[in-house]
């Protein structure tokens, strides 16, 4: 199937295209259009010409877009969970849950469209302030640059797409490479429910030429991008002074007190480190068991472990499925190899099968080696053993991200511990840090970003705040 990209509300052609296989099976599955700079320009212009269209449109017209929106994406849902398996090898049962996250993703944009207020400002606090009346309001910033990463290929779309379209933005979306076809089909959905022509661009390439023109040109207002810190830091050398927001990377962590209910931490646990191939931004990754429990829980979480079926991605069953590439397999395999040298314990897995790297436990693992001190992005978890609460803490905060972490404990002065000197974002109070509901506020600290997701969030980041002072002594 031959694509076509987005702009100015027409779909058009390019001159060259670029072939898409699949992750897990290696079939051609689409041809992709690879974009020019002419045509990345001409989509930058159309967000800013047609940016009025939306901006201008009450807010209870812009939810009725989305809510729209929404109704297409569930009547689609069986479709759009078979495309995000198709181009990204996403086991199905977990493209299902991303349809449903997205449905909710655009659900909450509908509803906080019409939210979007400023504040009264108590001027005669002031001496000078007396008889004066201040407010302010927020305004569209313009047109939004959105770069979406190929982990979760329709809902981190939609938290660009959503908040910048209910308060009042237009966009330019450059989808990854490896999953385009999801955001094509929402561009399509966003044409049938009625979104001003113009008002979303799709266009897709390489990063060096489609991401590179949208992150320099003056028309664009601000950068929204989740994907690597190395590309993000690039961006924001590269964006001058537009306002850039990044949701980057991490190598989440999990401590586990004494006297928890290790039966269901060791299933949280399984799906926290092996969900979508461990390819999740707060994928658990790093695990730190009290002493007195460590091999309790490492009997019970090899069994959840050795119980996830492994496979063909449209297999209804299955658990795991294929990195997104064959260089990423590589790397993964080799971080273990590394690891292993330096004296870690492969428990489970570590090895790869169909196509498939298998669910890898490793114990005995070094601060220092790659699968614990950097983004693994691989369905590969240490589990470490700690003599105190305050071990796993320092562990945690060892890293040069922060994304989110996680504490599972019966002790309330410990969890409170832990949540005051926890250097991350988010820090889930028994639960694993792979926890995330969409309107909650998402963003980590250090290499892991410089925003906070979340709806809501990210409408304040997509918008500015106007003053407005009336002097009442005229």
């Amino acid at each position: 199937m031959k694509n076509k990209l987005f702009i100015d509300g027409n779909w058009v052609c390019s001159e060259i295209y670029k072939d898409l296989y699949s992750p897990f099976s290696g079939e051609k599955i689409a041809e992709i259009p690879q974009a020019s700079i002419q045509q990345v320009d001409e989509a930058i212009e159309s967000g800013a010409k047609n940016q009025h269209k939306i901006s201008s449109m009450p807010a209870f017209e812009r939810a009725n877009i989305l809510e729209e929106l929404v109704s297409l994406l569930i009547r689609g849902r069986e479709e759009a969970a078979r495309l995000i398996s198709l181009e990204s090898a996403k086991p199905l049962k977990t493209s299902f849950d991303e349809v449903d996250r997205t449905i909710e993703t655009y659900k909450f944009s509908a509803e906080e469209a019409k939210r979007i207020h400023g504040e009264m400002i108590p001027m005669d606090s002031a001496k000078g302030g007396v008889n004066r009346l201040a407010y302010t309001i927020r305004e569209p910033l313009g047109v939004i640059g959105a770069i979406t990463p190929f982990n979760f290929p329709m809902n981190l779309v939609a938290h660009k797409i959503g908040p910048a379209i209910a308060s009042g933005n237009s966009v330019v979306l450059k989808p990854a490479q490896q999953t385009p076809l999801s955001a094509y089909y929402i561009a399509k959905l966003f044409e049938e429910a009625g979104l001003p022509k113009g008002v979303l661009n799709v266009v897709t390439g390489k990063g060096s030429v489609v991401g590179d023109r949208i992150v320099t040109s003056e028309k664009v207002n601000m950068i929204t991008f989740t994907g690597s810190p190395q590309v993000g830091l690039s961006i924001k050398a590269k964006a001058g002074l537009k306002k850039v927001s990044l949701e980057l990377g991490s190598n989440a962590g999990l401590i586990i007190d004494e006297n928890t209910n290790l039966n269901t931490i060791a299933k949280s646990c399984a799906a926290g480190a092996f969900s979508n191939q461990g390819q999740v931004c707060i994928s658990l990754q790093r695990i730190y068991v009290m002493e007195s429990v460590y091999h309790k829980f490492i009997d019970k979480f090899f069994s959840e472990t050795k119980g996830l079926i492994c496979g063909d991605p449209f297999d209804p069953e299955t658990d795991v499925s294929s990195l997104i590439t064959k260089g990423d397999l590589e790397r993964s395999i080799s971080w273990i190899e590394e690891a292993k040298k330096e004296g870690a314990v492969v428990l489970s897995g570590g090895f790869e099968k169909d196509n498939v790297l298998m669910p890898t436990i490793l114990t005995n693992v070094q601060s220092t080696s790659k699968v614990s001190c950097q983004e693994v992005f691989a369905p590969i978890v240490t589990v470490t053993p700690i003599k105190s609460i305050g071990e796993g803490i320092d562990s945690i905060n060892d890293s040069k991200y922060g994304l989110q972490a996680g504490i599972f404990t019966n002790d309330i002065q410990t969890a409170l511990e832990a949540s005051k000197k926890l250097h991350v974002g988010g820090v889930m109070i028994n639960d694993i840090p792979t926890y995330r509901v969409d309107q909650m506020p998402y963003g980590g600290v250090k290499e892991s970003g410089n925003t906070k997701e979340g709806i809501k969030y990210a409408i304040e980041e997509m918008t500015e705040a106007k003053l407005v002072v009336w002097n009442q002594n005229f």
